[in-house]
């Protein structure tokens, strides 16, 4: 399910640190709590991170290093020597590269530029030293983006006759190679240690060029949020000054992928818009078209490269999906109830199964691992998520792996095949040894809570904080509510807006919770604070990003339970295996439960209270809250969602009409058989005379708002209960006498009918 986490708790004496702060700063106390709580705790370091700059710089000569790498390369420029650069074939690689290059001939040096593709593998290897020798032969070799783990390579490099440098930012191995090496994780006077590659890669070229070289800021930032460094201390400074250089004036290279629209471009832009093109050349083996697109002078060239990166995103995001369609068939044939869900494929592109373990370890809040079968071989990414190491879980089972490398959240992994089902069943022992169940659980950090005096200068002084990444997340607020005014953004659209007293707010792709939303249940919007611009015109809006309920929410809930049971009885009945078991054997089943893959169904929250054994389960109401198949209750669960992963699913009382929640089709479905779940229509008038009154009210209220019988009930007092005139409503709806289009009832008079000719008046009439 989903938990909130406060981002940050204070005592009453930094609680008064914290007012004083704000005062010395002009800021508002909400804002400097937040950065407070992010480390950013006094005067100076607060200013300097609400104005980015390159004034903050910290000099390239601090980098042990750097000044013997520059008396080299001032050798090799005067001495005329011939100088290779060796990347890497993702974002961080091509820009580091592409910075290097620009400089060295800034410098005076006309380098030749090697970019691996990833077939090849990340790094130097002796193969790819072979061939850039038979090539050109370098006197020179400086790497960006890799090497520092890379000892024995480097040794072959200089059995040829060769100097090397080594420009990284990966974490320091045992064995470092024995040549100079600029990396920031070395602990000399340079105090900040998270720059990326193309980071390195900018502070070699400003130690041989001085501030000249801030003119490739550009490609640092678009590095920096591409390789997911920490958006903080001096990657803050270079993202915030390489967008000032984008928006000012991009480069023919990159401006082809960004849209001509009012908003500028922002830290977001180069995480979905540029970065994604860019490293789907490397996926689609060929990362060279990116390196060259980024050399070009030429805009022909440039036009036709461009396009071409735009076409293999297509082709990556087309292949990435269809990879995603067939992981997600795997887990529904095999299940995903363990605490790591691990699959393989021969026909998988090793080149994708990274992206879309991520999007599983996402989506299931739990680590996943896919694998590509080479023979005996699996060749596999593994993505965990953030409570979870995956590396160290890994390393406990070190003995049944091949090889493996990486960090807490992602690691590449290599396993024979005889020795997958024991490293899934090992990692699983781990997993449940050393972790609680709340560090599966999607993990929601809140900021603050939004105030009666909520003012548009707070959402201001949050646009202060950008850019937003990794190390400094864009802040959540919640708002507490009961029921809410909702509206679809348009016609049958999937977005939805909801006003209150306090914000204006949207939900993109809200409409599954809209019952949810306009019920009087107790619930927390989780929301981000944004400004729209409309017409030169600035308005603050809240975008709510998630929803989350009390276990209790039902209890308040009772009318729009009600009537969304009546709606889910006027669909389809679903073709189902069914067993009926009694109330004591189903609570012994409840407690059988492993943590995944069961669901339970009730049609009425009063049902709960007979199942002790249940006590612990989350509760959502019509629609679950989060789709990692962790175990749950669903009250009234509306006809069209998803429970196809599940792999038991009981109802806690016995539905009227049978089961009627597509995605059970051809399922076992345990039924409770001793309690009743259509109380709901105890209270419903089926007579003729009783129905007539309704449609004749309805037909007199002329431009009646709603996309179904269940809002119009809702929303409309037709002189009954909401539920007495959704069972009507949906009555005529399936006799044709009334239909919903454009987010209105549309009445049509005249037709000739029998109430009988409703399946839903008979499943009322003859259960009464």
């Amino acid at each position: 399910m989903k938990r909130l986490v406060p981002e940050f708790n204070f005592s009453a004496e930094q609680l008064n640190t914290v007012k004083k702060l704000a005062q010395e700063c002009g800021l508002l106390e909400d804002t400097v709590k937040i950065l407070y709580g992010r480390g950013v705790d006094n005067k100076d370091k607060i200013l300097n991170f609400i104005h980015p700059s390159r004034a903050h710089f910290i000099s390239p000569f601090k980098m042990s290093g750097m000044k013997e790498a520059v008396e080299l390369l001032t050798r090799a420029r005067d001495e005329e020597w011939a100088v290779a650069v060796y990347g890497d074939y993702d974002a961080d690689g091509v820009c580091a590269a592409t910075i290097m290059c620009n400089a060295l001939k800034d410098f005076g040096i006309e380098p030749a530029v090697f970019i691996p593709e990833r077939r090849d593998g990340y790094g130097l290897s002796e193969g790819a030293i072979d061939a850039i020798f038979d090539e050109f032969f370098p006197q020179l070799f400086i790497t960006v983006d890799c090497g520092i783990s890379c000892a024995e390579e480097v040794e072959y490099i200089k059995e040829q006759g060769a100097e090397v440098i080594v420009t990284d930012h990966h974490e320091l191995p045992d064995n470092i190679p024995d040549c100079i090496c600029i990396n920031p994780k070395f602990n000399d006077g340079y105090i900040y240690d998270n720059l990326c590659g193309a980071g390195v890669a900018l502070k070699v070229a400003c130690a041989l060029n001085g501030d000249s070289a801030l003119k490739y800021l550009d490609f640092a930032a678009i590095a920096t949020v591409a390789d997911s460094v920490p958006l903080t201390g001096e990657n803050r400074d270079i993202v915030y000054e390489g967008l000032k250089l984008i928006n000012d004036k991009p480069r023919s290279c990159y401006a082809q992928f960004l849209t001509k629209t009012d908003t500028a471009v922002s830290s977001q832009t180069l995480a979905f818009t540029i970065a994604p093109r860019i490293n789907a050349a490397g996926r689609m083996g060929d990362a060279k078209a990116a390196l060259t697109l980024f050399n070009s002078t030429d805009e022909n060239a440039i036009f036709d490269l461009s396009a071409k990166l735009s076409a293999y995103n297509l082709e990556r995001q087309k292949c990435c999906d269809e990879l995603y369609l067939s992981a997600k068939q795997k887990l529904k044939s095999r299940g995903a109830y363990g605490k790591v869900i691990m699959l393989w494929d021969e026909s998988w592109n090793s080149g994708f199964v990274g992206i879309v373990a991520a999007r599983l370890a996402e989506e299931y809040a739990r680590p996943a691992m896919l694998f590509v079968r080479n023979g005996d071989m699996l060749k596999g990414s593994a993505r965990s998520v953030e409570n979870v190491n995956i590396f160290e879980a890994l390393k406990s089972c070190e003995n049944l792996i091949a090889e493996f490398g990486g960090h807490a959240q992602a690691a590449g992994v290599n396993i024979r095949v005889e020795d997958f089902e024991k490293l899934e069943s090992a990692l699983n022992n781990y997993l449940s040894a050393n972790y609680t169940a709340e560090d599966f659980e999607h993990t929601l950090y809140i900021s603050g809570t939004l105030k009666s005096d909520y003012s548009a200068r707070f959402a201001k002084e949050l646009e202060m904080l950008e850019p937003f990444g990794v190390g400094n997340r864009r802040p959540m607020f919640v708002t507490e509510e009961g029921a809410s005014d909702v509206r679809p953004v348009k016609p049958l659209s999937p977005h939805l807006s909801l006003k209150n007293s306090k914000i204006e707010l949207m939900y993109f792709g809200g409409a599954k919770y809209a019952y949810l939303l306009a019920s009087k249940a107790p619930k927390k919007y989780v929301f981000e604070y944004n400004i729209s611009k409309f017409r030169g015109k600035e308005y603050v809006k809240g975008f709510i990003r998630d929803v989350v309920c009390e276990r209790d929410a039902g209890a308040y809930a009772e009318d729009e339970i009600a009537v969304n049971n009546i709606l889910t009885l006027a669909c389809e009945k679903v073709d189902c295996e069914t067993t009926y078991k009694t109330r004591e054997e189903i609570d012994e089943l409840a407690l059988e439960n492993s943590g995944y893959g069961t669901v339970f169904i009730s049609n009425d929250y009063k049902t709960l209270s007979q199942y002790k054994s249940l006590e612990s389960l989350p509760v959502c109401l019509f629609a679950p809250f989060a789709s990692n198949l962790a175990d749950m209750i669903i009250i009234s669960p509306r006809a069209d969602i998803d429970l196809s992963g599940y792999k038991r699913v009981i109802y806690l009382d016995e539905p009227i009409g049978g089961v009627r929640i597509a995605s059970l089709a051809k399922k076992q479905v345990l039924i409770c058989s001793d309690i009743c779940g259509y109380n709901f229509i105890k209270d419903i008038k089926a007579e003729r005379e009783a129905l007539l009154k309704i449609f004749a009210a309805c037909a007199g209220t002329p431009e009646t708002e709603g996309a179904d019988s269940g809002f119009v009930a809702l929303k409309n007092n037709f002189g009954v209960s909401p539920v007495q005139a959704a069972f009507a409503l949906e009555v005529f709806r399936q006799l044709s006498l009334l239909s919903f289009a454009d987010g209105k009832l549309n009445i049509f008079r005249g037709i000739k009918t029998e109430l009988t000719n409703s399946e839903l008046y008979n499943l009322v009439c003859g259960a009464k």
